[in-house]
């Protein structure tokens, strides 16, 4: 149950009423700001590259420059040193080092998808995570009387039928998602006004997919675009990490039929001898 509201508080983190319409997106790339007095035509469609910056040029008014400036390719950190990054992964997206080597990407639209796709994927990954190891140190300890992570969808609570909480969990994920599509759809529509019962500005953030307010931002720490890059990109990286984690987490219950602290503890008893590659030894992967 815990697992269950932590992910569907994960989905609600993706409804955005974006302060910014379809012509105004806004955000930084590699701590500089990219100047222009108005928004490129390739990125109006909704947010497609969320983390240009376009901003009014300068403080004088009589100025009439401000070309787009691309990043520093020869700066830019790669996921294969030395390797050249595609055309189309230019460093502007928070977390872009130049992977995609199917070019899954090469197609605008697909790659505004694919960027709301990981950001969404990376937040559950997180919260899944972080539940399944809290209540496997609760099972382990003997603190609580929890099943093991890949038992728990069979559990049966005595405070609600397990039938009961599936269609609760399934009509408000349902909507928390219909919101998020919409936004992603149509940029900024949710922050319409009576659109989320009159709680648009507890909600109301810089960016499509990154909610803000008293309620997701309440010390204002991505009040401003220029504060929320580092932390965008800290949550991408951990949530790239959490991913692959996730993985792990299904390989190593598949494969020992365990949870994840039994097989740290017992690796822990025995460092030398107790690894992967015993266990995959052990039940006949080697």
């Amino acid at each position: 149950m815990a697992l269950s509201s932590t992910l569907l508080k994960s989905s609600a983190l993706s409804i955005l009423p974006c302060r910014t319409p379809n012509t105004s997106c806004r955000g930084f790339a590699h701590g500089r700001a990219w100047k222009s007095l108005r928004p490129s035509a390739a990125a109006a469609p909704g947010c497609r590259r969320s983390s240009v910056l376009v901003v009014a040029a300068t403080a004088d008014s009589s100025s009439s420059a401000g070309a787009v400036i691309s990043p520093d390719v020869a700066d830019r950190p790669l996921w294969l040193p030395g390797s050249t990054p595609p055309a189309h992964l230019d460093g502007t997206l928070v977390g872009d080092f130049g992977f995609d080597p199917l070019g899954l990407g090469e197609d605008p639209a697909a790659l505004r998808w694919y960027v709301q796709a990981e950001l969404i994927h990376a937040r559950f990954a997180m919260a899944g995570v972080t539940g399944i190891l809290f209540t496997d140190i609760l099972r382990v300890t003997g603190l609580k009387d929890v099943p093991v992570w890949y038992e728990a969808g069979a559990y049966h609570f005595d405070f609600v039928d397990t039938n009961t909480l599936f269609c609760v969990q399934l009509l408000l994920m349902g909507f928390v998602e219909t919101k998020r599509w919409m936004d992603f759809v149509t940029p900024g529509s949710q922050a319409a006004e009576d659109s989320f019962f009159g709680w648009e500005a507890a909600f109301e953030g810089l960016e499509c997919g990154y909610p803000g307010g008293p309620l997701f931002d309440p010390m204002g720490l991505a009040s401003e675009v220029s504060k929320s890059q580092p932390l965008k990109l800290k949550e991408l990286k951990n949530g790239r990490l959490a991913m692959v984690a996730w993985v792990g987490l299904e390989a190593q219950a598949y494969v020992t039929g365990t949870g994840p602290i039994d097989n740290l503890l017992t690796h822990l008893s025995d460092p030398a001898h107790r690894t992967i590659v015993q266990v995959l030894a052990e039940h006949q992967f080697l």
